[in-house]
């Protein structure tokens, strides 16, 4: 079995890589700035790499401000592939979202898309995998996007996918060849972005209303209305927004 780094994998979709690497007999090793692995200072990272056969990048920025995104993922991926090279790993696997490919002036997107081109550059043997938004989204859009007593979100496709799900797809990359590639994953229903939220919200009893506005921005910027929609040939996972709900209270 392989010897699989699981960068932010004390995170959301990390911790839920390594529980599934570990079932099935890999070791699967977190590493992140709570175990002293730090990829932007470069802090721990050949020591967690010794012996590794893959890497598996999910971690995120601490701040989505448009500079501060950009300088984390470019460093962060710079120094990880440096490691990565010394240490002789054969596989480099990454999670990004959907839409990253297509025209939009979204600053995080810009930042993935930038991580993910130098990995593809890197000569490292590698599998790219993007995933749709999350359900776990729907408490931090709801956040963002209120203005006054109401919430205001455009109608624009998605088709969210459960976290649970994109772990088991990136886990699964992670313990196959590389793809030399990238795939995309999503869940099994589309609706508007404004629909996903005022189904959340009305399930947990938020009375708040959620305005369908065409004008309204998705963290700070306006997308076609299938950016975030993936393409022919994605994977798709069976969890449905009706069932993940009542399994997922909100936290806090």
């Amino acid at each position: 079995m392989a010897k699989i780094v699981v960068i932010g994998g004390s995170g959301l979709i990390g911790s839920k890589v390594v529980a599934k690497l570990t079932e099935h007999g890999h070791e699967a090793v977190p590493a992140s700035p709570n175990s002293g692995v730090d990829t932007i200072t470069g802090e721990g990272l050949a020591d967690a790499l010794q012996g590794a056969d893959v890497v598996v990048d999910v971690s995120n920025s601490p701040s989505f401000a448009p500079d501060d995104v950009m300088e984390f993922f470019t460093t962060s991926t710079k120094n990880l592939i440096a490691a990565s090279r010394a240490a002789g790993v054969g596989h480099y696997v990454a999670l990004t979202v959907v839409g990253t490919n297509r025209p939009n002036t979204i600053s995080y997107f810009a930042a993935k898309s930038a991580q993910e081109e130098l990995i593809r550059e890197s000569g490292i043997p590698y599998s790219i995998v993007h995933a749709t938004q999350f359900f776990e989204f729907i408490t931090g859009i709801a956040a963002v996007s209120t203005n006054g007593d109401a919430l205001h979100l455009p109608g624009n496709l998605v088709q969210p996918i459960a976290a649970e799900d994109v772990a088991t797809a990136v886990a699964r990359t992670a313990a196959g060849a590389p793809l030399n590639a990238d795939v995309e994953i999503a869940g099994p229903e589309v609706m508007g972005l404004d629909e996903m939220v005022r189904r959340g919200l009305t399930f947990r009893g938020d009375q708040r209303e959620v305005v369908t506005d065409p004008e309204a921005p998705y963290f700070g910027a306006r997308m076609d209305e299938r950016t975030l929609m993936p393409v022919g040939g994605a994977q798709h996972f069976a969890t449905t927004l009706e069932k993940w709900l009542p399994a997922n209270p909100p936290r806090g």
